[in-house]
């Protein structure tokens, strides 16, 4: 079998000096039919790696119930890699940040007291039953037992956060007691002190930058006076955030870091490779004063486009890549145009008062409190003496639209650091809460979503609430069934609307957004995300694979209004305005 290990200045394959050119594929946000081409086209790019992290939330949303089928088929994905004749690097965090909602901890083990990302036993406990899991499916597929598996991440920029030493060395022991044998990293940013408090003397230190390479890469040295440099996170581009630009670099100074960074003679991961996107609910959000929730797609600017096409970014690569390693001569096709076509959509009515359980109690509760992982919650509450006036909530997280007996009377938004509003009089008052997305950096991990706190009307509390979960993938599921709500609704206000379209072959589509304001798009049961006006996004990516020959169902779960009551399938993205 073949060995893998860090010399005095390289890798070493076999005992050979080797060096990594890794490109990014995060196998949960792509489509499993995908896999392949998407591996592929990193062979074809000059690519002899493919790293990705491992998402603990998406194998475990409910504590217990593990899944590593399907999406979550980790060990399959490395298949694939291996089967291309590539090697693979493993990230199973258990924080992975990668603008993935909660930073890919489970909502269940970053509720309560316990101290995250630390030696805090009982969560030590949990992290360690989650990486054994992960290590069942990553230990047999090392490359010293015929697997792709060459090196395997401990945490992730821990610099950043903590420096818990012994947190650290608790995950380097599990690690090791379940088998893996290869090379453990750990990855900061080129800062000393988080260099320094980021990993263990025992582990190999890397680096994450997107630019000056030299600098970082001395920075680095200093801090790892032996083995082979590598930069294990080249940003080669940006995610973006609802309400802001879509991010780009440019292609030519992107592919001279690039050079620059293997002149060096040093190791690459390049993040992303192939970025993908960020389906049903799994978008993260930052909140570095001001909480921005971040949009579905994660096409991040990199060499392959959210569909997985070439980019003029990838011709770059390859060539840059092709000065200091073998590339191959084959290339992969160009993008082609996807079907464009219009969809007439047909009014299902309002859904946000679809039947479900409520649970009643003094204040509103939490999304945390009843379990509930879906984006919406409705808080329902009688007006004492019929009263209108300043209504104040402790803290909205994210977003919620304001009716007083049906009528809409504002919104409140976590982003503006709303607060208040004047409601008219009325008999009741619902509050409709979306949770748009939890975020996935620093120390506001596993912070509870829905109306948080006490919600006062003229400075008097309300009690007696009703929180009522709401599910949008259940609630389209039965519209897509034809369980049609109240379809008396007119286009105001939350009004879900069906439309059917034929296909001649599976294609990869871009759903048209423009005319819509806000909300959840479905395509035959498939959840491709979410939409809205405030942008950059103007376009959900449909995978082939969601498609179907002949009839195809579009489901959308409108919050607010449709300029047109149409769907449309246009020929190519469009994410929005650049930052150039």
């Amino acid at each position: 079998m073949t060995s893998f290990s860090i010399g005095d200045t390289d890798f070493l394959r076999d005992g050979r000096p080797h060096r990594v050119i890794s490109g990014a594929i995060h196998y949960f946000r792509v489509h499993p039919d995908q896999w392949q081409d998407r591996i592929r086209k990193a062979r074809l790019m000059g690519l002899n790696t493919i790293e990705t992290y491992v998402a603990w939330n998406a194998h475990e949303s409910r504590r217990g119930e593990w899944d590593a089928t399907g999406w979550n088929d980790l060990g399959r994905f490395l298949d694939l890699v291996h089967g291309e004749g590539l090697d693979a690097i493993v990230r199973p965090g258990p924080y992975i940040c990668a603008e993935w909602h909660n930073g890919g901890l489970p909502v269940w083990l970053t509720g309560g007291e316990r101290a995250l990302r630390s030696s805090d036993p009982s969560y030590l406990a949990d992290v360690s039953e989650y990486l054994r899991r992960v290590y069942e499916i990553v230990a047999p597929r090392q490359i010293d037992r015929g697997g792709p598996v060459v090196l395997v991440q401990i945490e992730n920029e821990y610099g950043a956060y903590g420096a818990d030493k012994a947190y650290l060395a608790s995950l380097v022991a599990v690690t090791r007691d379940a088998g893996i044998t290869v090379p453990l990293t750990t990855v900061d940013q080129p800062v000393d002190q988080m260099l320094e408090d980021g990993s263990l003397p025992e582990l190999h230190k890397t680096g994450s930058f997107g630019s000056r390479s030299a600098e970082r890469l001395a920075t680095l040295r200093r801090h790892q006076p032996t083995g082979p440099l590598m930069c294990s996170e080249f940003w080669d581009g940006w995610f973006d955030w609802w309400g802001g630009v879509h991010h780009t670099t440019e292609v030519e100074a992107a592919a001279s870091d690039l050079d620059e960074l293997l002149a060096a003679g040093a190791s690459v991961n390049i993040y992303m490779f192939h970025g993908g996107t960020n389906f049903g609910l799994t978008n993260g959000a930052n909140d570095k004063g001001r909480y921005l929730p971040l949009i579905t797609s994660y096409d991040y600017d990199a060499p392959l486009d959210e569909a997985g096409n070439p980019t003029a970014k990838f011709f770059a690569f390859r060539e840059v890549i092709a000065r200091y390693a073998p590339v191959p001569d084959e290339l992969p096709a160009a993008a082609a145009p996807a079907p464009a076509l219009t969809v007439p959509l047909t009014s299902a009515g309002a859904w946000t008062d679809a039947a479900a359980s409520a649970a009643l109690a003094d204040r509103p509760q939490t999304f945390d409190e009843l379990g509930h992982l879906s984006a919406l919650m409705r808080y329902d509450v009688e007006l004492p003496d019929a009263a209108g006036g300043l209504l104040v909530v402790e803290e909205v997280r994210d977003l919620a639209w304001i009716a007083v007996d049906g009528v809409r009377a504002g919104t409140l938004s976590r982003t503006r650091h709303d607060r208040a509003i004047v409601i008219p009089p009325g008999r009741m008052l619902s509050v409709l809460v979306e949770d748009q997305g939890r975020v996935n950096y620093d120390h506001r991990l596993g912070e509870e979503k829905g109306l948080v706190g006490t919600v006062t009307l003229n400075g008097t509390p309300l009690t007696g609430w009703r929180s009522t979960p709401l599910d949008v993938a259940e609630i389209a599921a039965g519209l897509a069934a034809g369980s049609a709500a109240d379809a008396t609704a007119n286009s105001a206000g939350p009004t879900a609307w069906t439309g059917v379209f034929e296909l001649g072959a599976q294609s990869d589509l871009f759903l048209d957004t423009d005319a819509w304001s806000k909300g959840f798009a479905f395509v035959n049961g498939f959840f491709l995300g979410r939409y809205w006006r405030n942008g950059p996004q103007r376009t959900l990516f449909v995978p082939a694979p969601a498609t179907r020959i002949g009839e195809n169902v579009l489901v959308v779960l409108e919050l607010e209004e449709l300029v047109s009551a149409q769907a449309a399938f246009v020929p190519a993205p469009a994410l929005g305005v650049t930052s150039e």
